[in-house]
Formats: C-alpha cells, structure tokens, sequence
C-alpha cells in the first residue's frame, strides 16, 4: 500500500541537488526526467537517475517521460536494461490504462509499483479503469497540464470538478489520490490552505516542488496525535457499546464514522511504517 503524505520533485538535470532533495524528509523522493528537463538534457538526466537509484532504490522515485514520446520510450528501454529500479514509478499523461499495462508488460515481474498521472479531459474520462490497473499504487491529479488544456488558471475553484473525480476513482479503487503541487513558493497561506482543502475532499497527500513546502503538507496530511488518539478512544467506545449506534463526545457515532476512523488509524500506522 502506498502510504507516503509527500512527494518531493527534484530535475534529473541537477543531480547536485539530489541529496538535499532525498534528506529533505519527503515520503518519497521523486526525480524528474519530464517536464523539469529540457529536451537536450533528458539522456543525462536519465543516466544520473538511474544511477542515484542504484546507489539507493528505497525512497527514491522516478518520473519518467510519457510512453507516448520518443523519450518516454527511451526511458523505459533504460529500465529493462537497469540492474535496480525504483520502488516507484511516476507514468504522466496517462490516458487509458493501457498507457499502465505497456509499462507492466515490458517491465514483467520486477515493475515497480506505478503512480498514473491524471492530466488530461480524456486521462479524466478513464480515470476509474485507470486507478483500476494492477500496478497503480497512487493516482496522481496533475493540475498544471490539466488548467492548460481547460485555458484556465491554475487555481483550486476551476480545477475543483476535476480533483473530486479523482479521488472518486481512487475511492472506488481503493487507491490514495495525490494532489498537484503548489506553484506559489512564496506563499506559505496559500499552500496550507490549499492542502487543508485537498485533504477535506479526499486527497491522501501532496507533491512539492521545493523542500521548503514539506512542512505545511505535513502537517495538512498526517494525522495529528490529536486525531489518532481521538480515533482510537471512538473506537474503543464503539467496541464497547457493542458495535451499535452511540453517543461520542457530544454526537452520534455509527458505523460510517467508524470506518473513517479505521481507515485514518491504518494510514497512521502505515505511514509510521514506511
């Protein structure tokens, strides 16, 4: 079960900056080989990705190009002939699930768990049968390329129809859904508040695109002490009534609260597992 709150993007063009990246405390490091590499670096930055993969498979990811170009195509011949891969995957512009089952079929037993990269109105469309593949841990909502191909901002009301159909996908699923970044370094309200938000409707976690912006998901994603020690104290009393409707700090508490409590304590412990 992917159980990581955070998603860190580092460029596969700055292996400089790798370490930093992988230190930072993300739940999972992920190098880019997409759209942070211009298109003359991608072959280098394929080489450095794999080889920080190799020096460390746990924790690291990699997002590879789509496997409808020719670098994606390039990308995924490297992985066939790599000797470690990553414990994870990142596919973009997935629009149906064979885009998924290309990559499986090619990988065969050793592929990794892949993260589909929802970008698209038609990849939206197939988001059920696509967060359904065998090898999706996570689904992705990539909102950047998404507002784009909407011609609108990237901004959470125009892009808030698109993220429910996601995490609806995931739900049915039962696949955590992760939200797009936040482009706004400078705004440290806004990530909180838009994290806040993703978490409310579903959303299991956030990707970041600078180690400073860690923090704030955090603390919107895993659940506070506070929450955990109120889940286990419902579910105690709960178990104790006889697994029947009762009254719980002021209201009622019946099995659909239950099974949110459970499903927060499961992700609470597989995280402090991970």
């Amino acid at each position: 079960m992917f159980a990581a709150a955070s998603l860190l993007f580092v460029p596969g063009s700055r292996p400089d900056r790798f370490a930093k990246a992988y230190g930072a405390g993300a739940g999972l490091t992920v190098i880019d080989l997409e759209d942070a590499v211009a298109a003359s670096d991608k072959d280098s930055a394929r080489a450095a990705a794999l080889e920080a993969v190799a020096s460390a498979p746990q924790g690291w990811a990699i997002r590879i190009n789509s496997v409808r170009t020719a670098a994606g195509i390039r990308d995924l011949a490297a992985l066939i002939d790599a000797e470690v891969l990553p414990a994870v995957l990142l596919v973009p512009m997935v629009e149906e699930a064979g885009d998924l089952a290309v990559i499986a079929g090619a990988l065969g037993e050793p592929c990794p768990q892949l993260i589909p990269l929802i970008e698209t109105p038609r990849g939206l469309r197939h988001a059920l049968a696509i967060a359904g593949h065998p090898k999706a841990a996570a689904v992705m909502f990539g909102g950047g390329d998404f507002s784009g191909e909407l011609g609108v901002e990237m901004a959470w009301e125009p892009l808030l129809a698109a993220r429910q159909q996601v995490v609806l996908a995931c739900a049915e699923t039962r696949k955590p859904a992760i939200d797009v970044p936040f482009i706004r370094l400078e705004d440290e309200a806004g990530l909180a508040e838009e994290a806040a938000r993703a978490r409310a409707i579903g959303f299991s976690a956030k990707a970041a695109i600078h180690p400073a912006q860690l923090a704030a998901i955090h603390a919107a994603f895993l659940p506070s002490e506070a929450e955990v020690a109120e889940a286990r104290e419902a579910l105690a009393a709960y178990e104790a009534g006889g697994g029947q409707a009762i009254r719980f700090r002021g209201r009622m508490l019946e099995a659909p609260f239950i099974i949110r409590y459970r499903a927060l304590l499961a992700r609470h412990e597989e995280q402090a597992n991970a």
